[in-house]
């Protein structure tokens, strides 16, 4: 674990102790100040990815330190998201997931600047990696809610839809995003490759994931699918554990070299 004692390292670190002061704000029954606190972490959270892109010169995305500054910056605004037009609660935990995210960033990858490689420099870098990275939230509260759903605690937050409609309005948002994101990568390696699938490690967990969640869907179409909400959940975290592999694995492991290996630390 090292600090970053730089101007971006603390505005990392002022984002991560919002979010912490939100989430415990939260805890305690007082959510008009875990509100504006967690608003707060969001505003230096992209302080930093702003203070990174002018820096780097280009769209903050090319490496997992980057990826994981953005994510946690994409917390807030997806929060409100699902509260306002998705009706979904639990956004009392966004806070902790958008500081457990930063973590990363402000301790554990390296943050040095790198030229941006030949294969990134594409008008496909940018909402390719959005799309993954705008799912990839989405699936992280489904997966937190499939997780509560398999404790056995409340079926539903007060004012709130049960958690099985929950964790599928939440997929809902995402696949397509992800389905996106995958298209958009078949394209821009066809692009830069020469061919729309490579069979890369990357592109096979992301295919992986895809259809976990793909397969959700065909679950919940069933005859009585709908009413075996414990099998649905553990789809749901079952996806999330390819996205995590996507994400995590294949790039730390050490163990997959590919033509993704522009993005490992």
């Amino acid at each position: 674990m090292t600090l970053q004692a730089t101007t971006l390292g603390w505005l990392i670190y002022l984002g991560m102790a919002f979010y912490l002061l939100a989430f415990v704000l939260f805890k305690a029954h007082r959510p008009k100040a875990g509100t504006w606190t967690y608003a707060a972490g969001f505003i230096a959270a992209w302080a930093a990815v702003g203070f990174r892109g002018w820096h780097a010169g280009h769209p903050p995305l090319q490496n997992m330190f980057e990826v994981f500054l953005i994510l946690g910056a994409l917390f807030f605004p997806l929060s409100v998201f699902c509260r306002r037009v998705l009706n979904i609660g639990g956004e009392w935990i966004d806070p902790l997931l958008g500081f457990v995210v930063l973590w990363p960033a402000g301790f554990v990858f390296d943050p040095q600047l790198k030229p941006l490689p030949p294969a990134l420099q594409s008008p496909l870098f940018v909402p390719h990696v959005m799309a993954y990275m705008l799912s990839y939230i989405f699936m992280a509260k489904a997966a937190v809610q499939a997780a509560a759903r398999l404790a056995g605690g409340p079926a539903a937050e007060p004012g709130f839809p049960d958690r099985d409609e929950a964790i599928y309005r939440l997929i809902g948002v995402g696949f397509p995003f992800m389905t996106l994101g995958l298209l958009l990568g078949a394209w821009w390696g066809k692009l830069a490759w020469g061919d729309y699938w490579n069979w890369d490690p990357k592109e096979l967990w992301s295919l992986a994931a895809w259809l976990v969640y793909a397969g959700y869907f065909h679950f919940r179409a069933l005859p009585n699918g709908r009413t075996y909400g414990r099998a649905g959940a553990v789809l749901a975290l079952v996806g999330f554990t390819g996205v995590v592999l996507t994400l995590l694995w294949v790039n730390l492991a050490g163990r997959f070299s590919g033509l993704h290996s522009y993005a490992m630390p």
